[in-house]
């Protein structure tokens, strides 16, 4: 089997360890919350965000204890709402531009990422967590700023993760053809949703992680493991 012509990866539990994500990035961004609505509330971005949340949520955009209560217990539920989603990446911006904050990548995956980007094959990403939050992470990794590897970034605008539509508009806005596109994650329903647009899958089961084994997608313990050769490949 040949190369994919794209390989399109999920973060959390993927490329990173869900702790960083649940232990660092989370409470982080909560904790840093409140504070930073009253400051930013009225620039542009943020505002946005705020009538976002209250249009989702049905409440006064202009009663901020309302909409921080919301945002929070949003963020316990571990809600994927993309307005959710955009004010995390903002607060996170602060922390890895302070120094405060140094994304986690697997050693796999830094290992890996180049190396298929040298061998030309187009990188892209899948995330629930906003595109501004991806490029944050990719761009302060302890190998430094990898966001060049990546053509194109995804996330829930594109729509739900195990959402087969969803895969379909990136097909889409990629330009190859889905059997062209290898998706990587540790989630079976997104795999299952990608399969059924037609895109090669693959499982990254992460020990670390307490990764449930997918049996209908071909598994692998680490980015190392994904090759591709005559009579073997992923």
């Amino acid at each position: 089997m040949t190369p994919p012509k794209v390989i399109l990866t999920d973060i959390e539990g993927t490329t990173s360890s869900i702790a960083f994500v649940h232990e660092v990035l989370f409470p982080y961004a909560r904790k840093a919350l409140p504070a930073f609505l009253k400051t930013h509330r009225q620039e542009p971005e943020v505002q946005a965000q705020i009538q976002a949340v209250a249009m989702e949520a049905g409440c006064d955009p202009n009663d901020l204890s309302i909409i921080t209560a919301t945002l929070l217990s949003w963020m316990d539920a571990d809600r994927k709402v993309t307005a959710l989603k955009a004010l995390q990446g903002m607060i996170w911006k602060t922390g890895y531009e302070d120094g405060s904050l140094v994304s986690h990548l697997y050693p796999d995956a830094l290992a890996e990422l180049p190396r298929w980007h040298a061998a030309g094959i187009r990188l892209a990403v899948y995330s629930s967590g906003s595109v501004p939050a991806q490029k944050l992470l990719f761009g302060h990794t302890p190998d430094g700023d990898l966001q060049p590897l990546f053509s194109a970034w995804f996330d829930t605008r594109v729509g739900g993760k195990r959402e087969t539509d969803s895969y379909r508009k990136i097909v889409e806005k990629l330009g190859e053809a889905a059997q062209d596109i290898l998706f990587l994650s540790d989630i079976a329903e997104e795999l299952d949703a990608a399969a059924a647009a037609g895109l090669r899958t693959t499982q990254l089961v992460r020990a670390e992680d307490g990764t449930q084994p997918a049996r209908n997608h071909p598994q692998v313990r680490s980015f190392s493991e994904i090759f591709w050769s005559k009579g073997s490949a992923i």
